[in-house]
Order: C-alpha cells, then structure tokens, then sequence
C-alpha cells in the first residue's frame, strides 16, 4: 500500500482469514482517513462481514496487519476496539430494550458518585450526546418504545460516548424511509466535519455518490479496487460482480396465457377496499405504491395468511377458500413474505429442511416422510438456482442474504407453484443476486407460471412487470401496462385519491 497519510486513522494490510472449509478473506488491505466516508462495497457473502468483525474484535486474523494511528494492534475483543476509538453500529441493533436510552448509552461505563450510579450526571451527557446527534428523545425512554430511526440514532450517541475517531455503519440505511435516510446523513456528514473516520457498508448504490469519499470494493475476499465515491455505477458494479451487467433488469416478456390468479372486490374493513386484479399465465404483474398504501396486506389475504371481509380469490378459475393458507397452497399459490428471516426460513434449520418445509406433507407415506426423495429433490433445486453454500447441512442463517432469499423461493418451486407471489423480493440483496433472481423470475413465466411482485423500489417494478396495479390508500389506484409505466405515471397514482370503483384507472397523471 502507499505510505502512511498524516490524516490516517486506520489501515489494514493482506488480510487473511479461514474458517473450516471456507477461505472468508484472502488478502484484504484498506485505510481510512481523518473525516472521510469510505465505503466498503461488495456483494453478499464477499467478505465484508467477517472484515468489520475484524474490527471490532470478534475475530482475529490469521495473516496481516490492523495498524490504527500508526501503531500495529492486536484487536482480541470488543474492549480492545473501544480502548482504539473504534465503534461498530451492526444491522442487528446491540441494545438492551428494558434498560433507558441513557442507560444504553453509558452501559458497563455509567458515572458514579460515593459509590453508586449518577443518573442525573448520566442523563444529562445523554441528552448532550443527543442533541449532537439531532434526535429528540428523551434519555429517560425504555429503548423499547422507539422506532428503528431512533434506535439508530441511539446507537451513534453510544459510539460517540466511546470517543469514537473510527465508526463502522453496516447497512444503516436499509431499514429507513428517504426522510430517515436523509437525516441520518446529515448526521454522517456533521461527524465527517468533526473528523470522525466513518466506514459505511450499503447495497445502495446511489447512496455512495451522495455520502462517499472512496469506496474499496471487495470481491470473493479480495479487495479489487479503490475508486472515487464518483464512480460510475456501472463500473462499480462491474468492480463487485467481476462482469459488466449490461442490462440491469432482464425482462423477458412474452405473450401471455389464461388468468391463474383473479381477485374480486376484495375488502378488510379500514385496511383495503374492493381491490381486484389478475395474473396470467407467463406474466409479471408489479404491485406499486407508497408505504401503507394496503400492498402487503392484500397479498396476504390472498394467500390465506389474513382475513378479508368480503370478495373473492380465484386461481385458475376455481373459487379459494377464504382465510385458509393450506388450500391457497394445495391450489398452487406460494407467498415469499417481506420478512425473508422472520417468515420465509427457519433460520437454525438446514437448507435441505428449509427447501423441504412446503413439500413435507405431500412427500409423506404412512405418516413417513421420505428422506431421501426430499433430500435429492432439495439437491437439485439448490444446484438449478446456484445457492452457495458449504452443503446442504449448513444453517441457513449462516448464508448470505441473497442465497438466503434463493432458498425461500426454492422451496416454492419444489412445490411446483403455479402462482408465486414475491414481497420484496430483493431488498437487502446484492446487485449481482438480484440479477440471479430476476433470472429466475424469467424462468418461472417462461415454464408458465404467474408471478405477482411488490417493490418499493420503483425501478424494479418498472423494469420486471408487464402490467403494473398501482395502489393508494387501500384502493387500486390505477393499471398501467409495460409501455405506459413511467417514473411519473406510477407516481402520480400512488399520491391520488382513488374513486371507490377504481375508474382513475389508466392514465390517472
């Protein structure tokens, strides 16, 4: 690496790191500076994980150098990182929900005086590493009763408690809204001028030109590339897949078949009014609309995870039993839910048992379950959908993001789904799973099948769906097809005020 800058606060040279059977890290060198935004860059599974663990001392390295200030450290523990002024704030927030804000903050560190706990002292730091911060909240609230953005914010004022000159922010946008988004960048920007090193890991892209000094990319643990945070994006997705992705949404669209999935009228008291659409054979039909506008909801009730009060849910003609999750399955529908880990897997179960979950009682005989015919059957949808993995035996909490999601639609398509509705297919994913993905949308309505997806992200939905139902307020907003479907089409819908029969429905802009 080059020589030592006088503004650098951390450096990590030839990095190496092995876990059985598995190469994490293999040569891995980064720096960071006084008051930059150096984004760490790479897809899932790529080694960022294990280098910030690195970091913060839940791992060693087997080969290479960590130097912070121009010293080389040994970091064994997470006392270590604190003593060097390194904080890391991880997706899964390290909080403990029944202790205070101020309590959080300062735990294991709360100021004592004549041998017992200041709370008033303890407070009152709180509250002036708040403000800093630019939350409002008081540092007398259960942790408990706060959102995510709050939770967040409380986080950076622990790090800042710390002293921190190094913080690492591992996907902290992911879980927020634009508004929350916008405002914890503000925060990262104030910190940058105060001449905090920040490390930031995000899956947005658009997000590096905005925050970002430099960005290093990491691919299959290597770090291939330091470039300018103003970057193209599709270099930088070139740098973290190792190929140009010429066409970011790989819709292939063809005519479509018979109706497999009509809803009529469909309607939950205060959540969503006579909504109706369908599904064809061979077609994607894209779901659109602003958070709360009933999206999820609807889908849900399709598949007999929630009930609806009046309507009808048809799939290939044939009328559903309302509120009934094993008859929508039994009629070919499956739902991969917006919450991958909370719903989709049974994260302490193996890939095999999680691919075999839907096909478990049909692959049964007397009560038996055939083990072998589930195990070949799961060996061969992992291999056609490229799940990297150790085994099949591996925990499915210990995959990627993105392989993760590959075994929650795997499992559907073992259960030769006719009708598969996607929530949130790719959020948190990688561009270069996402792409996987896309493919094997492609694959399902090449073979057939319907596919019904909500996104948040708007090109995405723009660029896989043949149809797009846009939603607002419970209601259907508006239809749009392929070539209507722009940006400012949709948009217009998703803020309009629906007429309760629907009729805004073409051109609403």
């Amino acid at each position: 690496m080059s020589s030592r800058s006088p503004d650098e606060l951390l450096r990590i040279e030839g990095i190496r790191k092995t876990f059985p059977g598995v190469v994490a890290l293999d040569g891995v060198d980064f720096d960071l500076r006084r008051g930059e935004v150096h984004v760490l860059l790479g897809e899932n599974g790529a080694g960022k994980s294990t280098l910030i663990k690195m970091l913060s001392g839940a791992y060693t390295p087997d080969v290479g150098r960590i130097v912070v200030g121009g010293e080389e450290v040994r970091i064994q523990g997470a006392q270590d990182s604190e003593r060097l002024g390194i904080a890391t704030i991880y997706q899964e927030f390290n909080l403990v929900p029944d202790l205070t804000v101020a309590e959080n903050i300062f735990l294991g560190r709360q100021p004592r005086r004549l041998g017992m706990i200041d709370r008033k002292k303890m407070d009152a730091d709180a509250e002036v590493l708040l403000e800093r911060v630019g939350v409002s909240v008081s540092p007398r609230a259960r942790v408990r009763e706060l959102g995510i953005a709050r939770l967040q914010m409380v986080e950076i004022a622990k790090a800042l408690s710390l002293d921190a000159r190094v913080l690492v922010m591992d996907e902290p946008t992911a879980v927020l809204t634009s508004e929350e988004v916008e405002k914890l960048f503000a925060i990262v920007r104030r910190l940058r001028e105060d001449g905090v090193g920040i490390v930031f890991i995000t899956h947005h892209l658009e997000e590096i030109a905005a925050l970002g000094d430099r960005v290093t990319v990491i691919r299959d643990g290597r770090s291939v590339g330091q470039v300018p945070a103003s970057t193209p994006e599709d270099e930088l997705v070139r740098l973290m897949v190792g190929r140009s992705i010429e066409q970011q949404y790989p819709r292939e669209r063809a005519a479509a078949g018979d109706a497999l999935l009509t809803v009529e009228g469909l309607t939950r008291d205060g959540v969503f009014h006579d909504v109706g659409f369908e599904v064809r054979a061979g077609e994607v039909v894209g779901i659109a609309g602003l958070v709360g506008a009933g999206r999820t909801e609807v889908v849900r009730a399709v598949f007999g995870a929630d009930p609806y009060d009046a309507g009808a849910v048809h799939v290939a003609g044939t009328p559903l039993r309302r509120h009934d999750v094993n008859a929508a399955m039994a009629a070919g529908i499956g739902l991969v839910p917006e919450d991958r880990k909370g719903q989709g897997l049974v994260l302490d179960a193996s890939v095999a048992e999680n691919l075999g979950l839907v096909t478990l009682r049909s692959s049964s005989r007397a009560g038996l379950v055939d083990l072998k015919g589930q195990y070949e059957a799961a060996e061969r949808i992992a291999g056609q959908l490229g799940v990297r993995m150790a085994g099949l035996g591996q925990h499915v909490r210990t995959l990627s993001g993105g392989n993760q999601q590959k075994v929650v639609i795997g499992k559907w398509l073992l259960a030769n789904t006719k009708v598969l509705i996607l929530d949130e297919p790719t959020r948190g994913i990688d561009v270069g799973a996402k792409v996987e993905i896309y493919q094997l949308i492609n694959e399902l309505t090449a073979a057939g099948a319907a596919v019904l997806m909500i996104s948040s992200d708007l090109p995405e939905v723009l660029g896989m769906s043949d149809r797009v139902v846009v939603m607002a307020q419970g209601r259907v907003a508006g239809e749009l097809a392929a070539g209507e479907a722009t940006q400012d089409a949709v948009m217009a819908l998703a803020v309009s005020t629906p007429h309760s029969n629907g009729t805004e429905a073409s051109g609403g802009h």
